[in-house]
């Protein structure tokens, strides 16, 4: 009973196996027409004498977005047009520890903030529609960078932000 069990899950196995091959015939045949369909494209494509590559003009555009004021030091600060929310006013460079769309979020922020000790503040960025949460803000860049990399601990992502205003 055992040994007639075993020859016929053998026999099945065999069978299965064998069955699932794929035919050589088959591959060539998908490869003869591939070779069909290229040769049908090269004549169809009229052949130059010149082979000229065409390459793309290339645009300038200005860089708006992030425009670096003073990197001799190799700190980059972001310009931007901004208008004070709230807060007691900005000097030349400020730390920003937040950017949100939503004032609320601004808001959020700026309590923490103040509760930690610091003189938060909210702007909004006139380019992007964005609402900064500025945490210090100093008259030079070098007090900025320091403070900014203070906050770095609990803000990682917090960045320098120059305003003319």
């Amino acid at each position: 009973m055992k040994k007639s069990t075993l020859i016929c899950v053998g026999l099945c196995a065999a069978v299965a196996f064998t069955s699932c091959k794929s035919s050589e015939s088959a591959y060539k045949k998908a490869y003869e027409k591939a070779k069909q369909y290229d040769t049908a494209t090269q004549q169809a494509a009229p052949q130059t004498t010149e082979d000229a590559a065409v390459v793309a003009p290339v645009e300038a555009k200005p860089a708006t977005e992030a425009q670096v004021v003073d990197n001799l030091d190799n700190i980059s600060v972001r310009q931007e047009s901004v208008s004070l929310i709230s807060g007691s006013g900005l000097k030349g460079f400020s730390v920003v520890v937040g950017s949100f769309s939503l004032i609320s979020n601004a808001e959020g922020l700026q309590q923490t903030l103040k509760a930690a000790g610091y003189d938060a503040q909210i702007v909004k960025s006139g380019d992007k529609d964005m609402y900064r949460v500025v945490a210090t803000t100093f008259a030079d860049k070098a007090s900025a960078v320091s403070s900014r990399d203070q906050l770095r601990a609990t803000y990682p992502e917090a960045w320098l932000l120059y305003s003319d205003r």
